[in-house]
């Protein structure tokens, strides 16, 4: 099966900086033609923050970060790439229409979509404000669902088509980061569903959870970093802490897998979520399964709560039960 892309149409969401920059420009290198996007020309999003809240170095590496669509698609044209710039907002539905429709009156077809455009922000369950909790949802997973819906009638069309949404490993749970992983995690659940429903159609939907340098790392990482020790009192591990940043290098790393599972010999991968980090590392998670069940037995109408305890105890979870929330996170 053909691994060459060349030729291919792509929307890449968020593509002004960061993870969704190295991956439009890896495609681009590999013959896609890319439609590069984010809301508004210029680093819009730099206004949520003021320099006086954070340390000088935190912002001084996010300038450094900062960029738009139109800088995206001007690096691939002079490294003589294809691109187009198309400012949407895709948290509204008629701008992820605009978009979508941008790439096929431009270049004739939807081939690949990068769904990457996320919000940024963290806060605990009594931090997390209904802006903040909108900010996170209204990108990462409407956004999502908005692409797919505009993109999807025309890749069954062509009877082929290459959706990867960004997740992040946040969807297990991530602490002081609630709105993040619940976002995150809708994505999983919404990609699940539409790779079963597009199966059929020869369109494949994967979940990838990357890992690279971005604006928003260098503000919210550092930021979570801080909250964790305010609320465990201590500093987090720092051999996690140097792997944690190895992985978060050049974002032009995580495009090589990102690429292989738009390719015609990836026809075969959907439904499936992926860890993708700059590093070159790769990781695939197991699908979700049961692992154990307990029954009433015949004729008994209820449980009770003491026959509960006994089978929670001895079949459902077993005495060696640790509760996922009692373990580490940083060490």
């Amino acid at each position: 099966m053909s691994i060459n892309l060349e030729g291919k149409v792509a929307i890449v969401t968020g593509s002004g900086q960061g993870i969704g920059k190295g991956i439009a420009v890896y495609l681009a290198r590999q013959g896609v033609k890319v439609v590069t996007n984010n809301r508004k020309p210029g680093a819009g999003y730099l206004r949520q923050y003021k320099k006086e809240d954070m340390p000088e170095s935190d912002w001084n590496q996010m300038i450094a970060l900062a960029g738009d669509a139109e800088d995206t698609a001007a690096l691939i044209r002079a490294e003589g790439g294809e691109a187009t710039a198309c400012f949407a907002d895709i948290s509204q539905w008629s701008e992820a229409e605009k978009l979508v429709n941008c790439a096929v009156e431009t270049y004739g077809s939807i081939d690949i979509l990068i769904n990457n455009a996320a919000g940024m922000g963290g806060g605990t369950i009594e931090g997390c404000t209904e802006e903040i909790w909108l900010a996170h949802i209204a990108p990462k997973l409407n956004g999502s669902f908005f692409l797919m819906h505009f993109a999807v009638p025309h890749m069954i069309k062509q009877g082929s088509g290459r959706i990867l949404n960004a997740s992040s490993e946040a969807w297990l749970g991530l602490i002081g980061q609630d709105a993040y992983s619940a976002a995150n995690a809708g994505v999983v659940g919404l990609s699940w569903a539409a790779a079963k429903e597009l199966w059929r159609h020869g369109i494949t939907v994967n979940v990838f959870c990357p890992q690279g340098a971005s604006p928003a790392h260098a503000v919210e990482y550092n930021a979570m970093l801080r909250k964790v020790k305010e609320m465990t009192g201590k500093d987090p591990d720092p051999n996690i802490l140097r792997v944690v940043e190895h992985n978060h290098g050049d974002p032009v790393g995580i495009g090589p897998a990102i690429a292989y599972l738009c390719t015609e010999d990836a026809a075969h991968i959907s439904g499936a979520v992926f860890c993708i980090y700059a590093s070159g590392i790769v990781k695939y998670y197991s699908d979700p399964a049961p692992v154990s069940q307990i029954a009433l037995e015949e004729g008994q109408a209820l449980w009770t709560i003491e026959d509960l305890k006994v089978a929670f105890h001895q079949q459902l979870l077993g005495e060696d039960y640790v509760a996922p929330a009692s373990k580490p996170q940083w060490g």
